[in-house]
């Protein structure tokens, strides 16, 4: 019996039946992530419903050294979940249980499949909500989140998943159950929490999720002012901050998203504009009729041609709809399309979107551009057809031009998408051999033998080499045992 037909035996010991994947038909849906263009079926794909489940599978594939890619709702736009060829596809689909909302202390545990928006409605009926809400928040899994620090429309004041977690447990690459953090505001020893949000699989298996809850504001009320101009509209999200108001939220579309968006919801959005800002003030009564006088003044002083009010909830929730569905609106107009994610200074605004349309025009590639302006983290949507030959390699070449474009003012490769297989040769450009290295000592730390989503996120300095980034890392190569990851 060969290593694989014994593996998967011990696992239908295990599993029940239907819970252990190997039929070509029955890995399909599990062959990508978000991130379609990059697609490849594992070797078997299991579904555990318990913790002691996950931790004999980690110590059957340790004990064997198969590698092990965790994957969540499987919305992630890197990368970051797709299979190996000789690798076991851990899905943590049915984990799916909300354990505990605990109002007095406003945090809740769950498990790492719930969705996102779950959370929210489990504890509306406290008065209190989860703050991340990435725009897949109907669909995308709490455990993904946390393994890329996902952030969402409101980002911009009440901070990325990092922020808004309290403890997680963890299983090890060798089956070890680990709690990270505590559900207190500090927790003694080095910062694990922090390490593991946004560590992309590579460090261990989340199974559990303490998160913050925070309380309803009195009122949320949206602004939405139209431009006609993108570099204006660019230059009034600085303004608007350095005027003293943090919004809620403070999101940007350009005029091909915002035909798409509406086309697509019927959001009310002035069709003929260039550009539009959405900015939600929320808090009491009081400071949000405040804010929203300053705001008005300072979008008016900074070319907006229109600035409405929502004039109620239902209007607000429509403004937000438009933006949160932009993504599927934009695939209603074109076959296939590429969705970026870099973060930059907000100063540096007006020049990025200036210089993109430039690209735009010197590779041939529409770009429907929708972000969180607010901080600066970019979602430039390249429109392509992959049928097309030679196209999808020009759309990436335009992609990581808009990366290097990010670097080069200061700003990084990802603000929430991860790096995942996407942007792992752009780590080159962001990274020097001496910072790489501490990476990859980081992982082998949690996972000496590289058998967490291996090939993923870190790029040895070998590949750095490969993609002509040298010059970058003053052609330097870390220790050999630390270039096998």
């Amino acid at each position: 019996m060969s290593g694989k037909d014994h593996l998967i035996q011990s696992l239908r010991q295990l599993l029940p039946f239907e819970s252990v994947l190997t039929e070509a038909e029955d890995l399909r849906p599990f062959e990508c992530d978000g991130l379609s263009v990059y697609r490849r079926l594992p070797m078997v794909v299991v579904l555990p419903e318990t913790i002691e489940q996950v931790q004999t599978i980690m110590r059957l594939c340790h004990q064997a050294k198969v590698p092990v890619v965790a994957r969540g709702a499987g919305t992630g736009l890197s990368g970051g979940a797709l299979p190996l060829e000789d690798g076991v596809l851990l899905s943590l689909a049915k984990f799916k249980q909300i354990l505990n909302i605990d109002p007095q202390n406003a945090m809740a545990t769950v498990q790492p499949g719930v969705r996102n928006l779950a959370i929210s409605e489990a504890a509306a009926v406290h008065n209190l909500y989860y703050a991340p809400d990435p725009s897949s928040q109907i669909a995308c899994s709490i455990g993904g989140n946390v393994a890329e620090n996902s952030g969402g429309v409101h980002c911009l004041k009440y901070g990325l998943t990092v922020h808004n977690i309290l403890q997680l447990k963890i299983v090890t690459v060798d089956g070890e159950l680990v709690t990270i953090g505590g559900e207190t505001l500090d927790a003694p020893g080095y910062d694990l929490l922090a390490l593991m949000t946004g560590s992309e699989g590579m460090l261990g298996i989340i199974v559990e999720v303490t998160v913050k809850l925070l309380p309803k504001p009195e009122r949320a009320q949206v602004l939405l002012a139209a431009f006609d101009d993108i570099a204006k509209a660019g230059e009034a999200v600085g303004a608007i901050i350095a005027a003293g108001i943090i919004p809620a939220g403070l999101e940007m579309m350009d005029k091909l998203a915002i035909q798409a968006a509406e086309d697509f919801v019927h959001a009310g959005y002035p069709r003929e504009a260039e550009a539009i800002l959405l900015c939600e003030l929320d808090g009491t009564n009081a400071e949000v009729s405040e804010q929203i006088m300053v705001a008005r003044e300072v979008l008016k002083q900074h070319g907006a041609t229109e600035v409405r009010t929502a004039k109620d909830e239902t209007e607000r929730q429509m403004f937000w709809k438009g933006r949160k569905s932009a993504f599927p609106a934009v695939g209603r107009i074109s076959p296939d399309y590429y969705c970026m994610d870099g973060t930059i200074p907000r100063s540096q605004l007006p020049k990025v979107l200036r210089r993109m349309r430039e690209l735009s025009e010197e590779y041939n590639l529409l770009v429907a551009n929708v972000f969180h302006a607010g901080d600066g983290n970019l979602h430039p949507l390249i429109l392509f057809d992959a049928n097309k030959p030679g196209e999808l390699e020009r759309t990436e070449e335009f992609g990581s031009r808009i990366l290097e474009l990010c670097v080069e003012v200061g700003g990084t490769i990802t603000g929430e998408h991860g790096v995942g297989t996407e942007k792992i040769d752009q780590m080159c450009m962001q990274f020097e051999s001496a910072e790489l290295s501490q990476f990859h000592a980081v992982k082998a730390a949690f996972d000496p033998e590289g058998l967490l989503n291996p090939g993923k996120a870190v790029p040895t300095l070998h590949r750095c080499a490969e993609f002509g980034a040298m010059h970058v890392h003053k052609g330097q190569l870390p220790h050999p045992e630390l270039e096998r990851f």
